[in-house]
């Protein structure tokens, strides 16, 4: 793991914890957003749209056996998701700005469910253009909802009515590989949440892609 990324992860997790810390843990958490969303934007800077959809380590197993396409979708999915139907209990991004249109995005799901051949015709479908101009905007109002929570709100757990919710969008798939998901994010609490997925799930997926990038760019 990058080392500035992990002192940066390790330190948001100690001042997340306390009162007297919380505030300082919020600048750190957005902080290290930006500094891997800065990276990922690196990427589309010095990449060909081919590079995207390359997936040099398809038979291998874990984050970087997808697509750096895919993967930012997963990536700003799940935040949307999250951020929105169970923290923020308001409309998802891609849904409110008819982002799945404009992406030419052949589902609205997280994309968990798909292999290896199907994470790359996925990806080739995407608008990348429009992909970042999603993720810009899922990034930027997740940091607005993490900035007006209160230490207090930390504590709180998802409901049975938040799991409902969610069920009822049909933006996790019901495949095995997916549907999971739900009760992962509903048996956590915001604290939680601020952790996976909107620290560490980025860390662990962008450095993915920064694998890929280096091997597709040998």
């Amino acid at each position: 793991m990058n080392k500035e990324w992990a002192e940066l992860n390790k330190t948001l997790q100690s001042q997340l914890k306390k009162e007297s810390t919380f505030k300082a843990g919020v600048k750190t958490v957005l902080m290290l957003r930006q500094k891997l969303f800065d990276a990922l934007y690196g990427l589309k800077t010095e990449l060909t749209r081919e590079d995207f959809n390359s997936c040099p380590y398809i038979n291998e197993e874990g984050y970087h056996s997808k697509t750096i396409a895919y993967s930012i979708w997963h990536i700003f999915r799940i935040e949307d998701i999250v951020a929105h139907t169970l923290i923020d209990h308001s409309e998802q991004i891609l849904l409110s700005e008819y982002y799945a249109e404009r992406i030419n995005a052949p589902i609205i799901t997280t994309g968990n469910e798909l292999d290896g051949k199907q994470i790359i015709a996925f990806s080739e479908a995407l608008n990348l253009d429009e992909l970042y101009q999603y993720i810009t905007a899922v990034k930027n109002s997740t940091n607005k909802i993490i900035n007006d929570l209160s230490f207090t709100d930390l504590k709180r757990k998802m409901s049975d009515a938040d799991k409902e919710r969610l069920k009822q969008l049909n933006v996790v798939s019901t495949d095995e590989k997916a549907y999971w998901l739900i009760d992962y994010w509903c048996g956590k609490d915001i604290r939680g949440l601020i952790q996976m997925p909107f620290t560490r799930h980025w860390i662990m997926h962008i450095e993915a892609c920064l694998r890929i990038k280096n091997r597709i760019r040998r």
